[in-house]
């Protein structure tokens, strides 16, 4: 008698694991139906599938081996967070909460892990005892090689199976598996002819503008937008160059770049037995250099028929190369409304929260429980025979502190945590990976916390992401704040308008230098920070406190580059209240609407400065000898 068995039970029976069945069920290879939203096979399909050789024991036309089976189908024990920082901090809180023991590598000073040492992180997680391992974002949460080695060392990988990995992380793989499901993709060009000449021939058929993306890579890393012919041959070196670097693979594609789009992505999970849920959508419109700062659900561009038709495009596309656990695909949205698509993220996505928070799901949650074989629960059947995931509730919106100098071109910022305050109210959420007294440094990514809010709709989740940020505080290393607030109060921003270019379009407004400019006020608080009020002085100093002659006193100071003498008077009770400020040795940080600002006193002047400051101006006489000073850490190519 024919029965119809569970992808687990057909792996039971041939001798497989759950995955290895689900991917050849995906593959067309293993006949399977749908019944009630979850995959069925019947046994006599089985049978027939191991007898002609296609099964776990079969010869050379099964494939690769199936991967041994890591852990029993029990609850993860003990977690190793292959990664640092603001999502390490995340996937612990999870962690605690279900009882699992985390485990996260120390990433500084003599005993720091590599995070990019595949050998290494495995070695690491097998010494902690770990029997599963998340990745994270970023480092190799998105390197098949790195989920094979780990699920090769018995260790319960928490996300998708490497095969998906690389079918997705290929970008021209990806493209052209979409328009064979039917989903829409932008013209382009993705062929294996990587010459210059295919290149520059695919190009004009493409038209310009267009985008020159590497097809192995992420995060906008190799991107070059290319307006004109005659900028395409250095756009493509460039492209190749930064693409070998940064993933060893300098393979590009190209695509017509739509101006003005929308940037629109679909949450999905799905389980080793196939079912898939999608959990609605973000709009992470609101980017710079393609890197995303303000993301939001539900998206003001979507509408219900469209938010079915991208639920059903990303369940269509992730079943197909048989996805488990949680990930994201991403689109575009033309003037008219028309969507592409862009890309699927095989990973958990810095934004997540804001689904989490309209969804009352925890994603992380779910990643453990899939990575235990469970199953997740279905709901209505979609058009893909999956379950979607009902109306959201109420609207959230996120964005992401940096440790970066918004002023000064959004250059990474350095420095020790001195002061720190976070927002507490309702519909507040902060995922942060700092605390006070930490150094930032340059070696990692820049993104410090998420601010996230919730309300009931969009206007009361603006209005608490305001007032949020507007209590945030951190001195001791600039970050993005004082722009995070001036971005939330934008009428192109409040009005659900944004495009992926509205800051080039916006930033920086006309008067922001005026605007942001240190006023005299702050000049003279730092300077009574860093000399101390006048009734505190020691009495019997009588040059202490910038004392002078028949006149205020007054100290000469330094901040952002500026040097002024300020004169210090007596402290006025009524003056108003002053910024915040935190003395740190011999420096004091003040906080400008948001900004870290530092002062100092100013070195005295001396004959090897004013030399150096002819230099710059180009006067006469001078050696010709200049400093050039880098404003961030690189590498000299």
């Amino acid at each position: 008698m024919t029965e119809e068995l569970t992808p687990r039970q057909a792996a039971q029976r041939i001798g497989a694991t759950t995955r290895t069945v689900q991917r050849w069920i995906a593959s067309g290879r293993l006949p399977a139906r749908r019944v009630g939203g979850r995959w069925r096979v019947a046994s006599d399909a089985i049978d027939a599938f191991t007898r002609g050789g296609k099964g776990a024991a079969s010869g050379p036309e099964a494939g690769p081996a199936p991967e041994p089976a890591p852990a029993p189908a029990t609850p993860v024990r003990t977690l190793f967070i292959a990664n640092r920082g603001e999502i390490a901090s995340r996937i612990t809180r999870t962690c605690e909460r279900l009882g699992i023991r985390a485990v996260v590598p120390l990433t500084e000073g003599p005993d720091a892990l590599d995070l990019l040492d595949i050998e290494a992180v495995v070695a690491a997680a097998r010494a902690a005892g770990a029997d599963a391992l998340h990745p994270g974002f970023g480092f190799l949460a998105e390197n098949a090689d790195f989920a094979q080695a780990v699920i090769r060392a018995g260790i319960r990988w928490v996300g998708p199976p490497p095969e998906a990995i690389r079918a997705m992380g290929d970008k021209a793989e990806a493209r052209r598996l979409a328009a064979s499901l039917g989903i829409p993709i932008l013209p382009g060009y993705d062929d294996a002819d990587q010459s210059d000449r295919a290149l520059v021939a695919a190009a004009t058929v493409v038209g310009f503008p267009l985008l020159v993306k590497p097809a192995a890579g992420g995060g906008g890393k190799g991107m070059r937008t290319v307006r004109r012919p005659e900028a395409f041959p250095d756009a493509i070196r460039a492209s190749r160059r930064e693409a070998m670097v940064a993933f060893g693979d300098d393979r590009l594609i190209l695509e017509r770049l739509v101006v003005g789009a929308r940037h629109v992505e679909i949450q999905v999970l799905f389980d080793a037995d196939g079912n898939g849920i999608e959990l609605g959508e973000r709009d992470c419109s609101i980017q710079r250099r393609h890197q995303k700062i303000l993301e939001e659900t539900p998206s003001p561009a979507v509408d219900n028929t469209l938010r079915r038709q991208l639920g059903e495009w990303s369940l269509t596309l992730a079943h197909a190369v048989g996805y488990v656990s949680a990930g994201t695909c991403e689109f575009l949205l033309d003037g008219r409304g028309r969507a592409t698509f862009l890309e699927m993220n095989t990973r958990l996505q810095v934004e997540h929260p804001v689904t989490e928070l309209v969804t009352g799901r925890d994603l992380v949650a779910d990643q453990l429980r899939i990575a235990a074989d469970e199953a997740l629960p279905t709901g209505a059947a979609g058009a893909a025979g999956t379950a979607t995931h009902g109306a959201p509730g109420g609207h959230a919106v996120e964005v992401r502190l940096y440790a970066e100098d918004a002023d000064h071109g959004f250059l990474p910022a350095t420095g020790r945590i001195e002061a720190l305050r976070w927002p507490a109210a309702d519909g507040i959420r902060v995922d942060a990976g700092i605390a006070l007294g930490d150094e930032i440094g340059g070696r990692f990514d820049p993104m410090l916390a998420k601010i996230i809010a919730w309300g009931p709709d969009r206007p009361a989740a603006f209005d608490r992401l305001r007032r949020a940020l507007d209590e945030t505080l951190v001195l001791g290393v600039v970050t993005n704040l004082r722009f995070l607030r001036w971005l939330v109060r934008q009428p192109v921003v409040l009005a659900g308008d944004a495009r992926t270019d509205v800051l080039q379009r916006i930033w920086p407004p006309d008067h922001w230098s005026d605007a942001t400019s240190i006023p005299d006020e702050a000049w003279i608080e730092a300077a009574r920070a860093l000399l101390g009020d006048p009734s505190t002085l020691d009495a019997t100093d009588p040059w202490a406190g910038g004392w002078r002659l028949n006149s205020p006193r007054s100290v000469r100071l330094e901040s952002d580059g500026a040097m002024r003498s300020v004169a210090i008077g007596p402290v006025v009770a009524a003056s108003g209240v002053g910024h915040v400020t935190v003395r740190a040795g011999d420096v004091v940080h003040l906080d400008l609407a948001g900004r870290s600002v530092a002062f100092q006193l100013a070195p005295p002047p001396d004959v090897d400065g004013a030399a150096r400051a002819a230099a710059a101006r180009g006067a006469t006489g001078t050696t010709g000898v200049a400093e050039v000073v880098a404003p961030m850490p690189g590498a000299v190519l």
